[in-house]
């Protein structure tokens, strides 16, 4: 027992076991080092496809609009679209367009009065005769409120400005080169899908729509709105306001936007209804710190146009929170 003791203890035997055990335990490193870099690799690798098969949360929801389109302005891209490039009637989101319109036919102070003629159209919107209106004023009593008489005499008056030395020429003439001017735009715009017949959106007739226009299109056209005219849709943030002509009469303009207060941080707003459009809403938000979203439904029902857009608010915010 003691001569095995004393060999183990001897310096041969550690000296001839040292090299054996130096060997071993740089295999056994080697062999640790590798497993935990094969461990972290294919830790990484199951995180990388957790994140790759992250559900598409768009792609569960169901709209009853025939065509919707989502936008992130920001970053140029695509979260959701359904028939987006489809052009449909556009009913009143057709003022949206005379809006702009108006603001680069007519970017100075200018004021106009109601006449009887502006009142031919169909539907009440309470806009008096004789009455005279600054500009951005009845601008934003015509989106509150989707007046189509406003809209009217906005096409008339401003069309009537652009004409230099114009020889009374007739406010339908003068409405119809307002009415060009807006084809014209659209195309400068980028509308490809998009042609107005008139500045109200009202059907023509039974079977023809006042304007066509794509839901990818409305998504660009309130981009354009928002960028190029900062104040010009602000009114239609709000569930409604007190808006006065120039001769100090009081209007209460309503928003048609019913759902604006459920919707988070509103930039603007703008319904269309008639009975071949459908129901038709363009919605901007502000998704967070300066980052617009812009969701359009066409095609929707009265009613079905409201659920469908908070339907499309609720899935981008939970997308974009889970990005």
């Amino acid at each position: 027992m003691n001569s095995i003791k004393e060999k183990l203890l001897s310096v041969e035997f550690r000296t001839r076991a040292f090299i054996p055990t130096l060997i071993f335990s740089c295999l056994i490193s080697i062999f640790l080092y590798w497993a935990l870099l094969v461990g972290f690799q294919f830790m990484g690798q199951k995180k990388a496809v957790q994140r790759e098969i992250k559900p598409n949360l768009f792609a569960s929801i169901v709209v009853e609009a025939k065509s919707a389109f989502v936008w992130d302005a920001v970053n140029q891209r695509t979260l959701y679209e359904k028939n987006a490039d489809l052009p449909r009637p556009l009913a009143s989101l057709t003022k949206v367009m005379t809006a702009v319109t108006a603001s680069s036919m007519a970017p100075e102070l200018r004021s106009v009065t109601i006449k009887l003629t502006d009142l031919s159209p169909e539907g009440d919107s309470k806009l008096k005769v004789a009455s005279i209106w600054d500009i951005k004023n009845l601008i934003d009593y015509v989106l509150l409120v989707s007046s189509n008489d406003g809209a009217h005499a906005l096409a008339a008056s401003v069309g009537a400005w652009s004409i230099v030395n114009q020889d009374n020429l007739g406010a339908e003439i003068d409405r119809q080169k307002f009415i060009k001017k807006m084809n014209v735009l659209a195309g400068e715009i980028g509308l490809t899908g998009s042609t107005f017949r008139n500045e109200h959106g009202l059907d023509t007739r039974e079977s023809q729509g006042g304007a066509y226009g794509s839901a990818r299109d409305m998504a660009l056209l309130f981009e354009y709105a928002i960028k190029n005219y900062p104040h010009l849709l602000e009114a239609t943030r709000y569930s409604g306001l007190a808006i006065s002509d120039l001769q100090n009469d009081n209007y209460l303009a309503e928003n048609t936007n019913e759902v604006i207060n459920f919707i988070p941080s509103p930039i603007a707003s703008k319904t269309g209804y008639t009975e071949l459009a459908g129901g038709n809403l363009v919605v901007a938000f502000d998704s967070g710190l300066g980052s617009p979203i812009i969701i359009s439904v066409l095609g929707s029902s009265e009613k079905g146009r409201f659920k469908d857009v908070l339907t499309l608010v609720d899935t981008t915010m939970k997308y974009l929170q889970n990005e």
